[in-house]
Formats: structure tokens, sequence, C-alpha cells
């Protein structure tokens, strides 16, 4: 690892700065869950973090206890981030978790700092904060409590069922703030679940999620993300996770079509080699020219996923829930590139 000579020099001084205040305490553990896996537990030097300005996102805030993940999708845009540590963006992404475990108290702390504008904070905008590492460092009810105590509006989108843990916390935080939730389910196929998403709870189990939380009085919506071409966006497929979604009481439903950023790219197209070889030519033709399907495609699904919302009464049984707390800030458009935070 190189993160001890790993420097910020946007000090404004001209002087560089360690990136984290000490070297990182490296664990592994026995249990089944977490075998060949490793984390390295940093103390960040800061952790409410603002997105660059020439982003192309609908937030500016975010806090990432977390840096790689263990849901390992093979199609994580997050993935290059891990080589900004000397770790490759493939199996060490999915293996080899940084842990900010400073970050509650670090969250507190800059809540309560006098030039701070309480303004709205997005979780799970880089990697999951409910991903199976946050069952054994239990990092984000310190972070919800200080929230609520701050009385600061923020939001969550996940593909952990670990978020009803925090039920208390989220509902308690919701009278007193704007609370927003979101599920990330692009499809309900069980066995392309178990090839592409391997780390993350099934499709039904994060439908269940959404309509506990909705229950629950929490707008709970759903990213459709990511469709991917060729795999889950015919018109059968589409028709059936949207008819689920539904029933899960989701308050609003955003889909968003497959991108292949560096580091994502090579991973993905390499998994697809393998399961889907036949579809390797169209893929290449889809993402011949950058990380974005033709905009064309995008719309058409776009199109269709909204008249199939439409028709299956997304929203409608949810509006007691939606009209009490707001929902989460809307998803990046997928038609533009978005530089998320790094830390």
């Amino acid at each position: 690892m190189r993160w001890d000579n790993l420097r910020l020099t946007d000090t404004g001084q001209g002087a560089a700065v360690p990136l984290f205040a000490r070297g990182a305490v490296t664990r592994t553990f026995p249990t089944p869950e977490f075998r060949g896996m490793t984390f390295y537990e940093i103390h960040a030097r800061s952790i409410v973090n603002r997105v660059p300005a020439a982003s192309h996102v609908p937030f500016q805030w975010t806090i990432n206890p977390y840096r790689g993940c263990t849901h390992s999708c093979t199609y994580c845009f997050a993935r290059k981030t891990h080589e900004y540590l000397d770790l490759d963006a493939g199996h060490d992404f999915d293996s080899k978790i940084v842990v900010k475990v400073n970050a509650p108290e670090l969250v507190r702390k800059e809540l309560a700092a006098p030039g701070w504008g309480g303004h709205h904070i997005a979780m799970g905008t880089n990697v999951d904060c409910y991903q199976r590492a946050e069952g054994r460092y239990e990092l984000m009810r310190g972070i919800l409590a200080a929230l609520r105590d701050a009385r600061n509006p923020f939001s969550i989108l996940t593909k952990g069922s670990l978020i009803l843990r925090d039920l208390d916390l989220l509902t308690e935080a919701a009278e007193l703030t704007d609370v927003g939730t979101s599920l990330s389910i692009g499809f309900v196929d069980d066995e392309l679940w178990r090839s592409v998403e391997p780390g993350t709870p099934r499709p039904g189990r994060r439908l269940e999620v959404c309509a506990t939380l909705t229950e629950h009085g929490l707008a709970c919506g759903v990213l459709m993300a990511p469709i991917l071409p060729y795999l889950t966006d015919s018109p059968q497929a589409l028709a059936r996770t949207v008819r689920q979604i539904a029933e899960a009481g989701a308050t609003h439903v955003v889909p968003i079509v497959l991108h292949l950023r560096p580091g994502a790219r090579e991973w993905f197209l390499g998994w697809l080699a393998r399961e889907h070889p036949r579809l390797v030519p169209r893929y290449l033709e889809l993402y011949g020219r950058g990380a974005y399907a033709p905009k064309a495609y995008q719309e058409r699904i776009a199109r269709q996923v909204k008249e199939l919302a439409a028709r299956s009464g997304v929203g409608r049984s949810s509006s007691a829930a939606a009209r009490r707390i707001r929902p989460p800030a809307p998803p990046v458009s997928p038609a533009g590139p978005e530089q998320l935070t790094l830390l």
C-alpha cells in the first residue's frame, strides 16, 4: 500500500497533507461471510464530502463510510476508484474494503461546524453503505444518529436489506427532517442475479425491503438500474420488473441503462465473455464509442418503463408516505457522465 504517501495538495497553502490521518489497520475475519476478504480500518480526515462542481449529479454532498464493496456487482461504476489506492478495479474492489472507522464521530463533528449549512446529504452514491461489512462495523447507526440529532436532510440508495436494522433511527429522523430512501433493483431474474450481483440480497428480498420501508412511512423509490441490454431489456422482462416494483409499494421508479466506464468496463466485459460470449459483439457495438449506450436506446427504455409504471400503478399504494416524506433527489441522468466523490 502507498496510503501513507498519498497526499491531498489542494490545501490553499501549497503544502501536501496525508489523505488519511494515520496508517491502515489490516483485519481478516474467519467467519464464512467474510472468507477471502481483507478490511483496512482507517481514520479519515473528513467524511462529509462536496461533490465536484463539474459533476452531473442532483446533490452536492455525500457520505461514504466504505471504499470497495462486497456486493461484487460486475458492472459497478465505482470500481475505478480503487485504483487510487494501488488496488485493482476487479477482485480487489470486491474483497479489499476500506473502512472509515471514525465516520460517525466525524459526521457529528462536521455537522456541528459553524460553517455547515444543513445541506442535503446523499449516501450510497459511490459504494453501498449497507454492504456486508456494515453488519460487523455498524457505522451507519452512528451516522444516522448524528444526522437525526442535527436535523440534517439525507437520502440513502442501497441494495442491502441491512437498512431495516436501522428502521428506528430512520423513522425518528423522518419526524425531524427530510428523509428519502431508494432500493437499487434493475431486474428480478434470480438466475442472472446470482451471476452478476453475487454479493447482494436477491431482488425479491430487496422488494420486500422497499415494502417494509413504505409500510413504516418512509418514502421508498426504486432505481431500476442497471438495465442490461439484451439480458433484462425485453418488453416481458421490463414489465415483470415494473409490476413487482409496483406491488412492493414503491413511490417512484427511475430506469437507468447500464453504463460502462473504465474499470467497470473491463470487469463487466470479462464476465460477459465468460457467461454470454455471443453478446460481446453486440455490446461492443452499443458501447464502442464510450461509456453510454446510444441516446435513442436509452430514451426508448425510459419511455417503456414510464408507460409500464403508469399502467402498473407505481406510487398509488404509497401516496400517504410520499406526501409525508420527500423522496430522495432523482438519480443521475444516464445521458451524461457522473463524477462522484472518491472519499
